[in-house]
């Protein structure tokens, strides 16, 4: 700290500042609206968030079923080996995704504003 002058930490503040606003502002994903589920790379379904449900779906292991709860989504149950899409949690920001691979079924968040995972 002996080295740092105060034009230094004014800059130290100011960066910090301005992390913090832009990952508050432009980093996170609008709210989601609407799931779509997809089955074998068609979709399924496509439906609203407000309504809590459990819904299931057909796919190329089996049943994978999506629950729907407090505008999140999920799939809660999947016949694949790993269980990596069960594992991933609740969907809530318009852009996220959950992938089943080995069962070929995916759910997707949407909502006004398209979310870009880059550019």
């Amino acid at each position: 700290m002996q080295h740092l002058k105060l034009g230094d930490l004014f800059v130290i503040v100011f960066a910090a500042i301005g992390v913090i606003f832009l990952s508050l502002t432009i980093w996170t994903g609008a709210a989601a609206e609407r799931a779509i589920i997809r089955s074998g790379g068609k979709i399924f379904q496509e439906v609203s968030l407000s309504t809590d449900q459990q819904i299931s779906v057909p796919g190329h292991l089996g049943v994978s079923v999506i629950s729907i709860v407090n505008h999140r989504a999920r799939i809660s149950t999947d016949p694949s080996p790993r269980q990596y899409c069960v594992r991933q949690g609740w969907l809530q920001q318009a852009g996220e995704i959950a992938l089943c691979l080995p069962n070929q079924v995916s759910v997707e968040l949407v909502g006004r504003d398209k979310k870009y995972d880059s550019l």
